[in-house]
């Protein structure tokens, strides 16, 4: 059975970033995956602060709070899935949180031309980005993309990356909504109608697309 670490960046419960994640999540029960779940809003986790004591323990030394327990679910899963709308060109702040403390899962050499990271463990997961925004153009996610490109690559050579972005998202449920639903909405934010026809099949091929990949990803 196939572990899946899922982390949830939205701050909306009814966000359009919960409707990608929901869809993925439904792809996986098609394949009985153990699915675990969290909210980076309410997990009690301190930043890090750069006291570079991973580099001697091989582990974070904050260890009063919910760190111990999160990192070795995250380690433990076959799949790790990160769900956030893009916030000025980047992630949600309680995820980028949880991120510096993947600090502590590579040890970090200064050289004379920049720095080299090796892990503790080479990794072999599937890392799965699920991004909405307000954009319409998914340039916007450009410095989460690289992120994760150089995040996968530095934790081992059998990491696999796959990535979904949903733009021109700019309101609430707005992923889910009907083409007469988008008209209305298209004309109060002064954006051309014929765009909610486009937009609608575009929208429900991208939760089409999350479903899929969840299924893909949860097969044996």
């Amino acid at each position: 059975m196939k572990q899946i670490f899922v982390i949830n960046g939205s701050p909306r419960p009814a966000g359009n970033t919960s409707f990608l994640l929901k869809s993925f999540i439904d792809g996986t029960e098609k394949n009985n995956a153990k699915v675990n779940l969290i909210d980076s809003h309410h997990i009690n986790l301190k930043y890090c602060n750069g006291c570079l004591r991973c580099n001697l323990i091989k582990r974070c030394s904050i260890s009063d709070d919910e760190w111990p327990e999160l990192s070795k679910k995250i380690l433990d899963s076959d799949v790790l899935v990160f769900a956030s709308p893009v916030y000025f060109h980047h992630l949600t702040a309680p995820v980028k949180k949880i991120l510096d403390r993947f600090r502590s899962f590579v040890k970090v050499q200064i050289t004379e031309q920049s720095l080299d990271h090796i892990p503790w463990q080479e990794w072999d997961k599937d890392f799965v980005l699920l991004l909405s925004m307000g954009s319409s153009s998914d340039e916007d996610a450009k410095p989460v993309i690289d992120l994760f490109k150089y995040m996968t690559k530095i934790l081992g050579p059998k990491n696999r990356l796959h990535v979904i972005t949903a733009t021109r998202l700019g309101v609430i449920k707005q992923i889910s909504m009907k083409k007469e639903e988008l008209r209305i909405l298209y004309k109060k934010l002064e954006l051309p109608e014929e765009f909610a026809e486009e937009d609608n099949f575009k929208n429900n091929r991208i939760l089409e697309d999350c479903f899929q990949l969840g299924e893909k990803l949860s097969a044996i």
